[in-house]
């Protein structure tokens, strides 16, 4: 398999939603996705992709910020790998090619939230380095 790995185009942004409807049980309408989706695309906000020839299997949104506890850090946001292609080293594979990109923009950091039963996930992360700093908390306005 030959797989590809790259940086959106924010005029494609919309062809990830089949991908991120996958991620969770609490969906949002295509609609609203692509609402907030056009809005993120012009804030500190990169997605990064991986292709299967020309079919699209990867995502992880990209967030850019400074934290006063990490410095200059991108938030690993909505990250998903088609069924298929997991358990094969692809997200590992992923992740490096996202530390490289990252690092050219002088990001010193990553970090990420992973939903609470996802557990397959949190033992892929914790094999990657990160650390649980504390709770992600929501509130709805």
């Amino acid at each position: 398999m030959s797989f590809q790995f790259q940086i959106l185009e924010p005029s494609q942004i919309n062809d990830i939603i089949p991908l991120v409807q996958q991620l969770t049980s609490h969906k949002c309408s295509d609609d609203i996705l692509k609402e907030r989706f056009a809005v993120m695309v012009t804030e500190n906000y990169e997605c990064a992709v991986i292709f299967d020839r020309q079919k699209l299997i990867g995502v992880s949104g990209l967030w850019y910020c400074t934290r006063h506890y990490a410095g200059k850090s991108v938030e690993l946001d909505h990250v998903f790998i088609s069924e298929d292609y997991r358990n094969k080293g692809l997200g590992k594979q992923f992740l490096e090619w996202i530390y490289n990109h990252v690092k050219t923009k002088g990001v010193k950091a990553a970090e990420l939230n992973t939903y609470v039963q996802n557990y397959s996930s949190h033992k892929f992360y914790y094999n990657e380095g990160f650390e649980i700093l504390g709770y992600h908390f929501l509130k709805k306005l």
